[in-house]
């Protein structure tokens, strides 16, 4: 669920968004030490330690949209925004429990923290490995509330609340559609079709990061529901786009810059728009092997990575994802969409153009 380098710079608003972050945090671990004492405040601190660092993409798109349509109440905006990165943090801490994986950006991640906790207390790998994740769920739990305390806490007026809840309950049935469709592509034992992974990746990814937070910020800035449907569409497009470049970037791209390794994807076998295409062409058989085996090697890869590129999926993955940008861009032109947000959301449509190439 990561989306990687849209735009780096700081945005003007980033400020506002880690204060608000701050607060809300530190108001968790004073109540964390009230019920659960020094073992719970430590869980909290694993979680705000697991959101360091990130580039705040999501909240970005709240508060792009909500200052381009000419909202003022930046500390309130900064609340909703802020709930996007702990939604951001919920749906990656779950992510990693169904996937098994304790490490993430090259540290332990909040399983991985636990289970070496328990393995340093003597506890047998398998047993530790189970308290990890098993502590993974509570902190993914918690993020996923709190997401939603961070939205009531914006105080905006009742119908502005009950909407941004609104969407936030859309935004996690598609999240949790998505990541319940990918998990059954693994347990099928039919390789799915482009277009299902396309409906996958909207669901369960382009949505919680493209659509909702853009939704939001209109929503909260008061702007006229076409407009918020405006900035809906064109979520949905660019966030395909991006994901489709993301997986593509995740096989064949370069680990310093995306932060990724460039095996782990063909080790856990993870279906992408690549593999769903190269699948129905007969260089493929002489791969499927290695897909998805746990012990795949540089050697392994740089295989598959070749059969990828000789089918036509590599050029087929960027192609389509060229294709989604361009729809975006397209929906930039709809009259719904005012010229100072246009002139906002261009450099993402740029981004992904760009990387596409």
């Amino acid at each position: 669920m990561e989306t990687h380098h849209v735009v780096d710079v700081p945005y003007r608003a980033q400020q506002h968004v880690e204060d608000a972050l701050v607060r809300f945090l530190d108001l968790a671990k004073t109540q964390a030490v009230s019920f659960g004492g020094a073992g719970y405040l430590r869980l909290w601190e694993t979680i705000e330690r697991s959101m360091a660092g990130g580039k705040r993409f999501r909240p970005r798109m709240v508060m792009t949209a909500y200052e381009a349509l000419g909202g003022t109440d930046v500390v309130a905006a900064a609340h909703v925004a802020a709930s996007y990165e702990l939604l951001h943090t919920a749906l990656i801490i779950h992510d990693d429990v169904i996937d098994r994986d304790f490490v993430r950006r090259g540290s332990p991640n909040v399983s991985g923290s636990y289970r070496d906790i328990a393995r340093t207390a003597g506890i047998p790998l398998p047993l530790a490995e189970h308290r990890g994740m098993s502590v993974a769920v509570i902190a993914g739990d918690l993020a996923l509330s709190a997401a939603y305390r961070l939205i009531d806490r914006a105080g905006t007026e009742d119908a502005v609340r009950s909407r941004l809840r609104e969407i936030l309950d859309d935004t996690i049935s598609a999240s949790a559609a998505g990541e319940l469709a990918d998990v059954d592509f693994t347990v099928d034992g039919v390789v799915p079709s482009v277009d299902d992974i396309i409906r996958m990746e909207r669901l369960k990814t382009a949505y919680y990061s493209f659509e909702a937070p853009l939704q939001s910020g209109g929503v909260l800035a008061g702007a006229p529901e076409a407009t918020i449907d405006a900035l809906a569409a064109f979520g949905q497009q660019i966030g395909i786009a991006y994901q489709i470049v993301d997986d593509v970037l995740g096989v064949f791209g370069d680990a310093r810059t995306t932060g990724k390794t460039t095996i782990g994807d063909l080790r856990e076998g993870k279906y992408t728009v690549m593999v769903a295409f190269a699948a129905e062409r007969p260089e493929w058989r002489e791969i499927e092997h290695l897909f998805g085996d746990p012990e795949l090697d540089e050697d392994g890869a740089a295989r598959i990575r070749e059969v990828l590129t000789a089918s036509g999926a590599r050029q087929h993955a960027m192609l389509l994802a060229g294709d989604y940008a361009n729809r975006a861009w397209e929906q930039l032109a709809s009259p719904s969409i005012p010229a100072p947000l246009r002139a906002e959301l261009r450099p993402i449509v740029q981004t992904v153009l760009e990387r596409s190439r």
